[in-house]
């Protein structure tokens, strides 16, 4: 049965080729101080910096630029975005990257008025901002976080091995979303199938929560399929536009909070990837996958019914002369088959871990309680064990 729940997304989203020509407008909406925010630089390279630079300045905008965000935003680098906005008296945060951009500069902007510590407000105690939230804008170049059209907010701190994410409320959502999949054709073949996991992953950290017979699950069997056959086109044409654009809408809608909707979710995944890179420093989505195996391998037992249902719906199982059991276990196989298909990391050794380092994951490691079992530590020991 459905809960209770309110659902409201305010981010309008630009979508297509020409989803760049919208840009103009929606910069007229806010002031004239605006901190144009990128990382390593990939954008001066291949265009689209310089088109939204004449974009900018044809809406007579004063520009202060912060290039340099890394692919997991640190605390340090929070405290420098916080410096540069108060000194510039930033009204306005245009965000031009992947996810990592607009999550930085989502804690950007609820930092700049803070006069707190923000990593202890927002990222340890989880509290919402009480102060005026600087207006953020989206320019997606790299798709699977779906942190365009979500509150969400993922830093890292290195002085303390965590790697946290806070989801806050719609007054922090972006204001809007320019989406053109032709400015992800540039992304590395390591770097998209990443994105493609860190996809799948939102996708099931919700599906696998619940027994009920929700419409979120028929929506989320529906964009697995779609996401599964996407990437492997994409895999083997990188420029395929059709593909490219599958893969982007969906990541939006894969953590929008729709289909979050009337689910406990999990995020189990989610905090044991996050805690290996806390360690590691190694890429969001393959620590996804590096742990995911082992993880559902264990939980299985406890979520048999759901994880048949997902082996026939997204894995085409059949499960004629089957247990519930052996139908469960074919579809996680074949879901292993096709993540090592396409490209993903399977094991946390190949990002950087050893086993000398599995005390600290164990340690960083969040527990949650919406998913089929709650984990103990020493589970928490066995599933990376298991990932080495």
């Amino acid at each position: 049965m459905l809960g209770n729940f309110t659902y409201c997304n305010p981010t309008k989203i630009h979508f297509g080729p020409d989803a760049l020509d919208s840009l103009g407008g929606e910069l007229a909406k806010y002031g004239k101080n605006v901190l144009l925010v990128y990382g390593g630089g990939s954008i001066k390279k291949n265009g689209i910096y310089d088109s939204i630079i004449k974009i900018l300045e044809n809406s007579g905008k004063n520009v202060t630029e912060l290039g340099g965000v890394m692919p997991n935003p640190t605390s340090d680098k929070l405290i420098e975005g916080v410096k540069v906005a108060r000194e510039n008296k930033i009204d306005f945060i245009l965000a031009v990257g992947g996810g990592s951009v607009c999550d930085y500069s989502k804690a950007v902007s609820v930092s700049v008025n803070c006069n707190e510590d923000p990593w202890e407000k927002y990222f340890i105690r989880f509290e919402e901002p009480t102060c005026d939230i600087v207006p953020v804008g989206c320019v997606l170049t790299m798709v699977g976080t779906g942190s365009e059209m979500n509150g969400g907010s993922v830093i890292t701190n290195h002085h303390q091995k965590l790697k946290i994410g806070h989801v806050f409320g719609e007054e922090v959502f972006p204001k809007f979303a320019v989406l053109n999949p032709e400015f992800t054709f540039s992304v590395p073949q390591y770097q998209m199938v990443s994105g493609i996991y860190d996809i799948m992953s939102h996708i099931l950290e919700q599906y696998f929560s619940g027994e009920d017979d929700n419409t979120s699950d028929y929506i989320m069997e529906g964009m697995l399929r779609s996401l599964i056959h996407s990437a492997d086109a994409a895999v083997k044409n990188p420029r395929d536009y059709e593909a490219r654009s599958n893969i982007m809408w969906t990541a939006t809608w894969a953590l929008n909070t729709f289909v979050a909707m009337g689910k406990t979710t999990d995020w189990e995944v989610h905090m044991l990837g996050q805690a290996v890179a806390a360690h590691t420093d190694a890429t969001h989505g393959m620590t996804l996958a590096a742990v995911s195996m082992p993880y559902y391998r264990l939980i299985m037992p406890y979520g048999l019914k759901k994880f048949a249902r997902y082996a026939k719906a997204v894995w085409d199982v059949r499960p004629e002369g089957k247990s519930d059991g052996q139908i469960a276990a074919e579809g996680l196989d074949r879901m292993e088959a096709w993540m090592k298909s396409i490209g993903l990391v399977m094991n946390i050794t190949e990002l950087g871990a050893n086993e000398s380092m599995l005390d600290g994951i164990v340690k960083s490691t969040l527990i949650m309680e919406g998913g089929y079992k709650v984990l103990t530590r020493d589970d928490v020991r066995a599933i990376l064990k298991a990932s080495l």
